[in-house]
């Protein structure tokens, strides 16, 4: 039985200690939202409860109603743990009233105590209850209040409830021995003691209002190894991205797949096969254009949701949508010590559960079609393109449209610095000139001259060099399709050369015509082919590709420069190259520019337009020979990487604002970027393998995502949300911060640069079916992804370290070196232990300790998730903020107990939106270990699972 996701969080402090902090300060905190100050916490403790049964002590537990003084009605707002035989219980669990709850001084607070027979029960039983206002709360001495609760009859008194307000630098003395725990009777002070400046620049900075919504806070209290106490506050958040960004990637899916059958559109008139072949693409792609605008129309009637509950993960209309996309944030409040804040991401595992695993997920799959591909590139007579050949035609076309306005662009720049006769600027205008052109002819390989030649052949009336000398002797024999000059590249099946193919298409000269009959005239091929059989020559692409490498313009300037120096005339017979326009008058640095600036323009546009064509017809082909099966794996891509998307566009913006002010964090993310460490609890069994197949392509593609930091037009939400951009080999994403924060930032980063994060994920199955995988299945696709992203992990510390001076990291308790974590982390990945778990514990210390992002993921983000959020917070509060050891299991057990009581116990869920009933809690992983004790009674289970899983699927 799954339960729902844990909280993790903050709730912030009271709103006078602002005054401690600057003007400057203030107006970055309070830029997006009224800060979130909390109105009102409190602790709850009991004394002398009277038991039904007077053999015995209760196991009490409070539920905590709020009655709106408007409304008049009751409304569920928390629950304590259950503190098992004690009449007077502490409880460690508080409440919290956040500044998004309508509170105020009228509200009025119900509190009822139940006596739990048994944590395992369904059943309570009513102990007594008690009211009070808030404002008698922040009225009382000391704001603490005493009630006598009252029993059912609402005459006897079963014994009272101390209700007392949590609030910086408060000190009690209470009695440890209320609370079920192992260590000696003594006494401790309260909570709590914190540097409040601490608190203002570690939280009032958070924007949280653009992206996240909907917080649930809790409150904890727990003892410290030296006697003391720590104030834990934890808080779950929605993410509106969940819903906006796919959103926005269906959106761009459509563009680029509209575009890219307009590309198809303008190819030209081609042979029949050929044309046949992109009639086929076109229709492939209109039916995918279809299904993403009706998914788009669906989801854009939904409205109010802020996620998918895991429900609706195998539902059409929202396959895009990540399952359970949640923030959870934790913050620490230790005496004499500053605050801590940990955040992680919490969201399902991204997969197309709509579509299935039954032939697993995308990785095999992937790897499947590249197999079966050059068997359907010779059945439908194209050219075999490897995966490395698809994704740079998919770059050159990006490129293209990049750079071709940014160089004409430029080149007008330089024609006004000319213009102004101004040397420096004519300078800096010729260099950035230059770099752009030479970064647009790296793009400009062999893959793209012999693309050009494989087009020329699929022109009707295409006559190679072979058949032209047999066309003298009466004799034509067709090429087969499938023979082209590009497939003299690595990687494609022809054994024909790529020089015997280029010779034979450069060869061909006068009217091209097709043969009716023996010494008949042969038609002229269509004048609207491109390119013009007649005209087309290797040596003219090569012409037009030398001019567009500025090397003209480099000459003229030089010379106009050299001249302007010399201050003289220039030789009239000066030698320039062929390109170049000579002028009477040197002194106009514009007019003899202008032609040379003309004719780049010219070949620029001419080498786009061929290129865009060339990759076009690499593209149609590499679909030809992938239909159906090449759009269905797209569209599950698509899928799959939309959920990964939106969880981390939300880790980053949820990353960023929390160091908006941090210069050591702002300096590594411009100069390094952040790691996005994904931790993944899926079995290697039954259909979860298919789930981490997409997972791991999923989150393997978001290397080409890239960030980019922009000013807001305004400090509206709207203008807050961060937006995507790009195609699918390669998206931006911009965040926008208020004017204030951005002016802030480093030059850098409001320049523009691009921001990279690199994604890595480890997986270690933990449930019994992993158990079973580990036993009698195949765990080898486990191991690789782990090998696999060590490596990568590896290499991003060797680059930080290389760019990022160490101080510019957190700082933490726990002193251990990256590099010795690194080096456990290395062994661990190799080693062969069932369910080796330090894999993901150092993993996510590696991931902190490098200013990274936290995800963890399962199935649903709710079971498995929840168990490996809470132990690892209470893991971050032991290790870095001295929990005491007798404490942590009561913590643990503090933090993921839920009431059991379905009358009494009702819970915020994240799933349903509302209150609803609460189930019984998983307080273990899974009840497997108790089968492994005997050997007897671990093979009696197999065969019930067995038996019970075929006659599922049957």
């Amino acid at each position: 039985m799954e339960d729902s996701t844990r909280h993790l969080g903050h709730c912030m402090v009271d709103m006078k200690e602002l005054s401690a902090a600057g003007e400057v300060s203030f107006l970055l905190q309070s830029v997006i939202l009224t800060p979130k100050l909390p109105q009102v916490e409190f602790s709850l403790a009991c004394n002398d409860l009277v038991a039904p049964g007077r053999d015995r002590k209760p196991n009490a537990l409070v539920q905590v109603d709020v009655i709106d003084p408007h409304k008049q009605h009751l409304v569920s707002h928390a629950c304590t743990e259950i503190v098992e035989a004690n009449k007077d219980p502490l409880f460690l669990t508080g409440v919290t009233f956040p500044s998004e709850y309508p509170a105020s001084p009228e509200t009025l607070v119900k509190l009822t105590v139940y006596d739990a027979k048994n944590k395992n029960q369904e059943s309570s039983s009513f102990l007594g209850s008690a009211t009070f206002s808030v404002g008698d709360l922040l009225r009382a001495k000391d704001e603490r209040l005493t009630l006598s609760l009252r029993s059912s009859d609402g005459v006897c008194t079963a014994g009272t409830v101390v209700v007392s307000r949590l609030k910086m630098g408060e000190m009690e003395e209470v009695d440890v021995d209320h609370i079920t725990t192992d260590a000696p009777l003594q006494k401790c002070p309260l909570v709590c003691e914190s540097a409040q400046q601490s608190c203002i620049d570690r939280e009032h900075h958070l924007l949280t209002g653009p992206v996240f919504k909907n917080p649930v806070c809790k409150v904890y209290r727990f003892q410290t190894v030296d006697n003391k106490w720590m104030l834990v506050r934890e808080q779950m958040e929605e993410c509106t991205l969940s819903f906006s960004i796919p959103k926005q990637l269906l959106s761009l899916y459509v563009q680029e797949d509209m575009s890219r059958v307009q590309d198809l559109r303008e190819l030209g008139e081609l042979s029949p096969h050929w044309d046949n072949l992109r009639k086929e693409v076109v229709t492939q792609y209109g039916g995918l254009i279809s299904s993403y605008q009706d998914t788009l129309a669906e989801l854009d009637k939904i409205s109010g949701r802020s996620f998918k509950p895991s429900c609706c993960k195998a539902q059409k209309s929202l396959e895009f949508i990540p399952i359970n996309l949640h923030t959870q944030r934790m913050r620490v409040t230790c005496p004499k010590k500053t605050d801590a804040i940990y955040e992680i991401v919490t969201v399902g595992a991204p997969a197309a559960h709509f579509q299935g695993f039954k032939c697993g997920g995308l990785q095999r799959l992937l790897s499947r079609y590249e197999a079966e591909k050059k068997s359907f590139s010779t059945a439908y007579q194209c050219i075999y393109y490897s995966p490395e050949h698809t994704a740079k035609a998919q770059e050159v076309l990006s490129t293209m449209s990049l750079l071709q306005p940014l160089i004409t662009s430029l080149a007008d720049q330089l024609l006004q610095a000319a213009q102004e006769h101004s040397s420096s600027g004519l300078r800096d205008a010729l260099k950035s000139l230059s770099d752009k052109t030479e970064q647009f002819f790296t793009h400009l390989d062999e893959l793209v001259k012999s693309a050009l030649l494989a087009l020329h052949a699929a022109r009707p009336g295409y006559v190679s060099k072979s058949q032209k000398q047999t066309l003298h002797q009466g004799q034509i024999k067709p090429e087969p399709a499938n023979q082209s000059p590009v497939q003299g590249l690595p990687g494609h099946g022809s054994t024909t050369s790529a020089t015997e193919s280029a010779a034979v298409c450069n060869n061909v000269e006068g009217p091209q015509t097709m043969a009716g009959e023996e010494g008949a005239p042969l038609a002229p091929r269509h004048p609207d082919s491109i390119p013009n059989h007649k005209e087309y020559d290797e040596e003219e692409w090569d012409r037009v590709s030398n001019v567009a490498k500025c090397h003209c313009v480099i000459a003229m300037v030089d010379k106009l420069q050299e001249d302007d120096n010399n201050k003289q005339e220039p030789a009239s017979e000066q030698k320039l190259p062929t390109c170049q326009s000579h002028h009477n008058n040197p002194g106009d640095w514009r007019e003899q520019l202008s032609p040379v600036v003309a004719r780049l323009k010219e070949c620029v546009m001419e080498v786009v337009e061929k290129a865009k064509r060339a990759m076009t017809f690499v593209l149609l082909q590499e679909a030809a020979c992938s239909i159906p099966q090449g759009f269905l794996l797209q569209q599950r891509r698509d899928v799959v990487f939309s959920q990964a998307l939106a969880a981390l566009i939300c880790g980053f913006v949820m990353r960023l604002y929390a160091g908006v002010q941090d210069k050591g964090f702002l300096k590594q993310l411009h100069l390094v970027g952040l790691v996005a460490q994904f931790e993944s609890l899926l079995s290697t069994y039954s259909e979860e393998i298919g789930m981490l197949e997409d997972m791991e392509v999923g989150i393997s593609d978001l290397q080409r995502v890239t960030f980019k930091i922009t000013e807001a037009k305004s400090d509206e939400l709207g203008d807050l949300q961060p937006l995507v951009c790009g195609r699918r080999d390669h998206f931006t994403v911009e965040v926008p911060l208020p004017q204030l924060v951005f002016q802030t930032l480093p030059k850098e980063i409001k320049e523009g640069r691009p921001l990279r994060v690199y994604p890595v994920l480890f997986n270690v199955g933990i449930n019994e079916q992993q158990t079973i995988a580990e036993r009698f299945g195949d765990i080898s696709l486990q191991e690789r992804i782990n090998q696999k992203n060590f490596e990568t992990l590896e290499a991003y510390y060797k680059s930080l370290s290389e760019k990022v001076p160490l101080e510019c990291l957190p700082c933490f308790q726990t002193q251990t070196d990256i590099k010795e974590l690194l080096e456990t982390l290395g062994q661990n990945v190799v080693t062969k232990k069932r369910k080796n778990v330090e894999i993901l514990w150092t993993a996510g210390t590696i991931c902190r300790r490098l200013n990274g992002i936290r995800f963890t993921s399962c199935k649903s983000a709710k079971d498995r998730t929840s168990m490996s959020v809470t132990l690892e917070q209470c893991a971050l509060l032991r290790d870095e903020h001295q929990l005491s050891k007798d404490f942590f299991v009561h913590a643990l057990d503090c933090m993921r107990s839920r009431p059991t009581q379905g009358d009494l116990g009702q819970w915020e869920d994240p799933e349903a939106g509302t209150v609803t009933e609460n189930k019984p809690a998983s307080r273990h992983f899974y009840p497997i270990a108790l089968l492994l004790v005997s050997s007897h009674l671990l093979v009696v289970w197999l065969i019930l699972s067995l038996v019970f899983l075929l006659a599922k699927y049957q």
